[in-house]
């Protein structure tokens, strides 16, 4: 299977508010840490998220995390 590129090897911490989200799995897309439909030339779909109120979020950056699409420190390991 395909390996997802690592765009960073730490999270994306940003202040979200509610609503659907699509993580970018594949690590390609422009906009991290959400996809840009770049993974269309991969095995790789976005993950859908939805968040219900404003938070701070820890996204996976290095797309590895065993809690995608959420950080769980694995960048550390990596």
């Amino acid at each position: 299977m395909e390996e997802p590129k690592t765009p960073q090897k730490a999270p994306y911490v940003m202040d979200v508010k509610p609503g659907t989200y699509h993580w970018c799995a594949c690590g390609r897309s422009e906009s991290q840490p959400f996809c840009d439909g770049s993974h269309e030339v991969t095995g790789f779909t976005p993950i859908e998220v939805e968040i219900t109120e404003e938070k701070k979020v820890a996204w996976c950056g290095c797309k590895h995390s065993s809690n995608k699409p959420f950080c769980d420190g694995t960048h550390k390991h990596i």
